[in-house]
């Protein structure tokens, strides 16, 4: 798991928790402060999800080549040559 995601996810329990605060006592200041902080989490968080899926993507690729280049090892190419006689 990439650490944006911690930290998005962190950002959006303390942003919401902020927010809630600020509802319960009436201060829209912090109110705000909160709303803004979850949103940076879910972008932080989201960020991570996507750094996460490259990663995968990228170590798929590679797995992938490699099962290829094993099978190209084992299992060479024949290569057929046509033979045209001239008459």
């Amino acid at each position: 798991m990439d650490k944006d995601r911690v930290k998005g996810t962190i950002n959006e329990a303390v942003g919401s928790a902020k927010r809630h605060v600020g509802n319960l006592t009436g201060d829209t200041r912090t109110q705000v402060e909160g709303a803004a902080q979850q949103v940076k989490g879910k972008v932080q968080n989201a960020w991570g999800k996507t750094k996460d899926a490259a990663r995968d993507v990228q170590a798929n690729v590679r797995a992938s080549n490699a099962a290829d280049e094993a099978a190209a090892h084992e299992n060479p190419k024949v290569v057929v040559v046509e033979r045209h006689d001239q008459i």
